[in-house]
């Protein structure tokens, strides 16, 4: 290295701070446009890692996710409008306030639920050995499966 490119280094503009070490993404992350979108680094996959662009199969999934809620809180409804009872007890609590405050608090919950395992979509659940990208399909397939029970349950009804 010749003496020129070595006084260019030596103006580099660096802070010293290692900007990795954030263990909360900050809020001006979410309206910046940015590039990362996998670990790069060996190094990485042992932490908790935030990404700044998510996949499409992802938002594909928390779509899903989302509209099944809705699904099974509007088959709950019509249920109990025939017979049925609610076997959860906070939902059943929320619907001693009527329908209206059941559906809020149940999309509530969801979104909740989903912004929690988006942010921590890249941990590796050690005790469970799967990371928490997984449990979306998980909890897809358990809501297809009590959609479909309710679906079954209200043709029922019906015919």
């Amino acid at each position: 290295m010749n003496e020129q490119t070595k006084n260019i280094f030596h103006l580099d503009r660096r802070s010293g701070k290692d900007r990795r070490r954030h263990k909360i993404p900050e809020i001006k992350s979410l309206f910046i446009h940015k590039r990362r979108k996998t670990i790069r680094r060996q190094d990485d996959k042992e932490n908790i890692f935030y990404f700044d662009q998510y996949s499409s199969t992802l938002f594909g999934a928390i779509v899903v996710f989302l509209l099944l809620n809705i699904i099974d809180g509007w088959l709950t409804l019509f249920l109990l409008d025939h017979g049925a009872t609610e076997i959860n007890p906070i939902m059943a609590y929320f619907l001693n306030f009527g329908p209206l405050t059941f559906m809020s608090v149940k999309y509530f919950l969801a979104c909740y639920s989903v912004i929690i395992l988006v942010i921590f979509n890249n941990v590796f659940l050690k005790k469970i050995k799967i990371y928490t990208r997984s449990l979306f399909s998980y909890t897809i397939g358990v809501f297809m499966l009590i959609v479909a029970w309710e679906l079954f349950l209200t043709f029922r009804i019906i015919f």
